[in-house]
């Protein structure tokens, strides 16, 4: 009789210790678990001034999940952060002066356009339009990077 009651004492421990790892896991995950409103995804977004934007580099805009880049004194792109591979981040590396994509090694220019990589075309971009002075980026309107060999600016 022991035996049966040693033998429920252990079974019920280790469904004790399962549940109890099982709880840990969700809880340390919950932050990938919760669900969020999607940023980037149909809203406009208002930025800064034309002129905020600088010459070299980028302009990080983490709202609409993209960059403002100046090409000349009269065109400005937002592109998307967006890997058009596989949908990694594409951060702006400013000693290389280019994009590059730490998965699968993408590399795009400043402005975009596909240099390397297993990428089918360069990064692709947001429409924007200047409301009352300020750049406004349209995440709903996606225009797609070019085609490799091609360039945008």
């Amino acid at each position: 009789m022991s035996d049966l009651s040693r033998r429920s004492f252990l079974s019920a421990a280790w469904k004790v210790g399962f549940g109890l790892l099982a709880a840990a896991g969700v809880v340390t995950t919950w932050d990938l678990l919760k669900p969020t409103l999607a940023a980037g995804v149909d809203i406009l977004v208002k930025t800064v001034k034309p002129d905020a934007v600088p010459s070299a580099g980028v302009l990080v805009v983490p709202k609409a999940r993209g960059y403002l880049v100046k090409v000349d004194e009269e065109e400005i792109l937002a592109l998307s952060e967006v890997c058009p591979h596989l949908g990694c981040r594409v951060p702006f590396i400013d000693e290389n002066n280019q994009f590059e994509c730490p998965c699968h090694g993408s590399k795009f220019t400043r402005v975009g356009d596909y240099i390397e990589g297993p990428a089918p075309r360069g990064l692709d971009e947001y429409g924007t339009e200047i409301v009352d002075g300020v750049i406004e980026i349209d995440t709903s309107d996606v225009i797609a990077g070019p085609a490799p060999g091609s360039e945008r600016a």
